[in-house]
């Protein structure tokens, strides 16, 4: 897979994580080192993990789907992309992040990561089918996760208003994870 599809998938799929780290710097205000550093760690962990999982998945029924596969990763990628731009119109509360707990530590933080990255399962599913190698994907997919969320957090304790900027960080990747579905389309001589 050539890097800046790799990259842009990893840029697409950490956009949901750009959101919450947003709306949690806003929330928090001023976010110390630790605070930026756990969100963000524990944000590009489990965005690197998650398309090992679905890699995983994918290796055990390869071998029965590989005369449809492209069909299979572009219905992934276009399910992944249109759900990231459903939600991005769903009414969020721009202090959704904010409770009275701290939201990088504890259960709170887990729980943001886990949601955050479910993504990156279908994508890891879509590697396998493809017959795409994972570490070095699953590598760039949780760093750029990682800038990503830190970058959220930084960008959130500077701002005073998330909805429009998550909004549309949510849809750009969207965009992009249909766009490289149809790519693939394109490079089996689909379309």
């Amino acid at each position: 897979m050539p890097f800046l599809t790799l990259l842009a998938i990893a840029v697409a799929l950490a956009m949901d994580a750009f959101a919450v780290a947003l709306a949690t710097g806003i929330c928090l205000r001023q976010a110390k080192a630790a605070q930026t550093l756990r969100m963000a760690g524990a944000f590009g962990l489990f965005q690197a993990l998650m398309p090992i999982a679905g890699w995983l998945l994918g290796l055990s029924v390869r071998e029965y789907i590989e005369s449809y596969d492209h069909w299979i990763a572009f219905a992934l990628l276009a399910f992944v992309g249109g759900k990231m731009i459903w939600e991005s119109f769903a009414s969020k509360d721009d202090d959704e992040a904010c409770a009275p707990k701290d939201p990088t530590q504890g259960m709170q933080l887990l729980i943001l990561a886990v949601a955050t990255s479910i993504d990156a399962l279908a994508v890891g599913l879509s590697f396998a089918v493809l017959g795409e190698a994972i570490w070095m994907p699953a590598l760039v997919i949780g760093v750029v996760c990682f800038l990503i969320t830190a970058l959220g957090m930084k960008i959130g304790c500077m701002a005073g208003h998330v909805s429009a900027v998550s909004r549309y960080a949510e849809i750009l990747g969207g965009v992009t994870l249909i766009g490289i579905g149809l790519k693939i389309l394109l490079d089996h001589q689909v379309l």
